[in-house]
């Protein structure tokens, strides 16, 4: 699967925090999310592994009771079922992805 980047196709999850699907295969999904300062990411957790790279903004994450200061250029992994949120400190933008592919992020 090949996308060109584009603007478009952008999806609301909570307030000021946006996903989209970038591209997905039989194993992985790729995901960018565009993250408004002062917003909160809730508690959640779910099966899927997820890998993350900070691209712009600052964040600070909660993985499993830890708490991590995250900066562009900065990347996590946060095991599957780990209870995991975020606090965004500045906009920010983030690509992260998933295994196996999550069914619900699916375009």
């Amino acid at each position: 699967m090949f996308k060109v980047k584009s603007d478009q196709g952008y999806i609301a999850v909570f307030d000021g925090i946006k996903r989209k699907t970038l591209v997905h295969g039989e194993q992985t999904l790729m995901t960018e999310f565009l993250l408004k300062k002062g917003k909160i990411l809730p508690n959640h957790s779910h099966p899927q592994e997820q890998t993350g790279y900070l691209v712009s903004g600052k964040t600070v994450l909660f993985i499993a009771g830890e708490e991590f200061e995250v900066n562009p250029g900065d990347s996590w992994v946060i095991p599957g079922d780990a209870e995991h949120s975020a606090k965004i400190i500045k906009d920010s933008v983030a690509v992260e992805v998933f295994a196996p592919v999550r069914e619900d992020y699916l375009p």
